[in-house]
């Protein structure tokens, strides 16, 4: 019997969802809502972007590289106490980077302290979930938990946008100064206190070394592909000036950081299914994979959270440098996304009662890649808010969908002892997802938009001296290239008209590809066994609905 089946329902139980999803809330919306308020910050510590970019780069590095870490740090000590110390250092690391004077203490800051914190909160909330909910409430809780991580992400333009407008870009930070005391202090008093494993089971450190240096090296080389060359370099690689790997070499750090990556994580594969083979408490249960929610429902969510990147990346770089409207309209226009997240989470977490939480999800990709192709018949030069609205709606709808049940999917059969370690590598495979979409969707659509804008500038009748000035600006800048203030009016308009289109070209078949990736998922969600719709009082079903393919107290032997 599922533990927590036949248990009365936790009194307290929703306002710790409360509790949860705000803190949610916070950790998500970090990811983004600093983006929008870089050229303000550059100007105000008179530094350069590669530098300031570590800040937000190095935030989504230790937040990846620590995820399973925190998860398990939270099977072992208690998910509540685990969430408490993560909520502490979110709050401290974001009071260090609101009173920053420079580079070095927001790195400290953001990148560090609160990447640290998210790391161990974020797994946390989800476990907490998965003990706390069960039956019908459950799915609601999921649902609500994915509208929050959807609405979050959409926000952060909104959100960073209007703080850095009307009072301070310090705001995006000061938030959570204010949210993370709260939470610590709503968890200690209405969160159940949570049980600790056995003493026989410990926190499995080089495991915990392995797979941080791994999925460092792998978020790194993923998320900086693109600045230090993926094969030839483009720059060298320096640590606190100094110069560790130089242009002048044969081929980029990046290709190492891949070696290492992928030595380090075949390393962790081979320790820690010995640790299982000999009852070691490893840091990750691979045994976990044999449950088919689990396995392929990661490989779904790998797959999603990189077609994600379709409008979370490409739409803002062409609503800005192909459509020319301001940051502040940018987040307004792509608002309703997020709105829509909530409807189509609400929505899911109801239908799963009547059609089973799979074909929920499976219905969510199908919206979400029928948005996907209303907005690319709605992209131009001239489109409207109005004509950009359905695809987002559907697209919302979508993911509101899909990504709440989906994880609701893949921690439907892990057991309680493990739920942390699970939640952690659900969110990890995410990240890696995300990366992987940023490197890849943000490669296709930079090649396309050059190679589009150099065809129409060799195609113009620009004098010889401003094409090849240029052909070298559209290369070196992309689709962010301005005509040179030396060119007149009309050649000026030439070369403008030549970098929109290659952005819209760029945009349109990089939506492309992020619909074959959505696709691909589709396919791949195909693969998790079909579940029934929750039947109160039927014994044939578990207390979340999901018909038991697999026995539902798996056998320890099969966990050891």
């Amino acid at each position: 019997m599922i533990e927590g089946f036949d248990a009365p329902p936790d009194p307290r139980r929703w306002i710790t969802l409360t509790i949860v999803i705000i803190s949610a809330f916070i950790v998500v919306l970090d990811n983004t809502v600093l983006n929008i308020a870089i050229p303000t910050i550059l100007k105000e510590f008179h530094t350069t972007l590669p530098s300031l970019e570590w800040v937000i780069t190095g935030y989504a590095l230790t937040f990846a590289t620590l995820l399973i870490i925190g998860g398990r740090l939270g099977d072992v000590y208690g998910h509540r106490r685990v969430f408490v110390v993560g909520a502490a250092l979110f709050g401290a690391g974001s009071l260090l980077a609101s009173v920053s004077h420079s580079v070095g203490m927001m790195i400290l800051g953001e990148a560090i302290i609160e990447g640290i914190g998210a790391s161990l909160m974020l797994p946390a909330t989800l476990a907490i979930l998965s003990t706390t909910f069960h039956g019908r409430e459950r799915a609601t809780a999921f649902a609500t938990w994915g509208a929050t991580a959807g609405v979050a992400a959409a926000s952060g333009p909104v959100v960073g946008g209007f703080l850095t407008a009307f009072y301070s870009w310090r705001w995006a930070f000061r938030i959570n100064v204010v949210i993370a005391p709260l939470a610590i202090l709503g968890a200690m008093l209405f969160m159940q206190r949570g049980t600790r494993t056995s003493g026989s089971v410990k926190v499995d450190w080089p495991g915990a070394g392995l797979i941080a240096v791994g999925m460092f090296s792998l978020v790194f080389a993923l998320s900086e592909g693109g600045i230090y060359g993926w094969l030839t370099p483009i720059k060298g690689f320096s640590v606190a000036g100094h110069l560790l790997w130089p242009a002048t070499r044969p081929v980029s750090v990046i290709p190492l950081f891949f070696a290492v990556a992928v030595a380090v994580l075949v390393g962790f594969v081979i320790v820690e299914q010995a640790k299982e083979r000999r009852n070691g408490s490893p840091l990750f249960e691979f045994a976990y994979l044999r449950f088919k929610t689990y396995r392929y429902g990661l490989l779904t969510g790998v797959v999603l959270a990189m077609g994600q990147l379709g409008i979370s990346f490409v739409l803002p770089v062409f609503l800005q440098n192909g459509r020319h409207i301001s940051v502040w309209h940018n987040g307004l226009w792509v608002l309703p996304s997020g709105l829509f997240v909530i409807v189509g989470a609400q929505l899911g977490g109801r239908l799963i009662h009547r059609y089973g939480t799979i074909q929920v999800v499976r219905a969510g990709l199908a919206i979400y890649e029928l948005g996907l192709l209303v907005m690319l018949h709605a992209i131009s030069l001239h489109m409207t808010a109005f004509e950009l609205l359905p695809g987002l709606a559907l697209y919302g709808m979508g993911v509101g969908f899909a990504l709440a049940q989906l994880t609701n999917v893949v921690l439907s059969e892990i057991p309680r002892e493990g739920s942390g370690v699970a939640s952690g590598a659900n969110t990890t495979v995410r990240q890696v997802g995300s990366a992987l979409g940023v490197a890849v969707i943000g490669t296709v659509l930079t090649v396309q938009t050059v190679s589009h804008a150099v065809h129409h500038i060799n195609a113009s009748a620009l004098p010889a001296a401003l094409k090849l000035q240029a052909l070298a600006g559209v290369h070196a800048y992309g689709s962010g290239y301005a005509p040179p203030g030396s060119a007149d009016a009309a050649n000026a308009a030439v070369i403008r008209t030549a970098v929109e289109q290659g952005v819209l070209h760029g945009t349109r078949v990089a939506l492309v590809f992020a619909f074959v990736v959505v696709a691909v998922g589709s396919m791949l969600s195909l693969l998790i066994p079909n579940t029934a719709p929750i039947a109160a009082g039927d014994p044939r079903y578990g207390a979340d609905g999901f018909e038991p393919l697999e026995p539902l107290d798996p056998d320890p032997a099969l966990l050891h």
